[in-house]
């Protein structure tokens, strides 16, 4: 592993646990639906960000959820983080446009 791989990867880490850590301390603060989705979602795009890592060392193998040939957390992380976004801003939506 080269320097920029290195810096990529501490980059990476340590925003995502900024990120992560600012939600988790937010979460008993919010009581709003669509500021939760987005916790959620920001949450779960660290898991995503670690497992990745881990996987790229070797430390986690990449059949830990396979259904056939097909790597079923690696499906789910990505798709789940979007769709709390997605919930997140259809909320948003509707609220703004429910007023006007």
């Amino acid at each position: 592993m080269d320097a920029g791989q290195t810096f990529f990867i501490s980059s990476q880490l340590v925003l995502g646990a900024a990120a992560a850590f600012l939600a988790i301390f937010l979460w008993p603060r919010i009581r709003d639906a669509a500021w939760m989705l987005i916790i959620f979602g920001t949450i779960v795009a660290y898991i995503e960000t670690v497992y990745t890592i881990l996987k790229q060392f070797g430390i986690v193998s990449e059949d830990l959820l396979n259904t056939g040939s097909f790597p079923l957390i690696s499906f789910i992380l990505p798709s789940m983080r979007m769709l709390f976004f997605i919930a997140a801003f259809i909320i948003m939506i509707y609220r703004h446009t429910r007023k006007t």
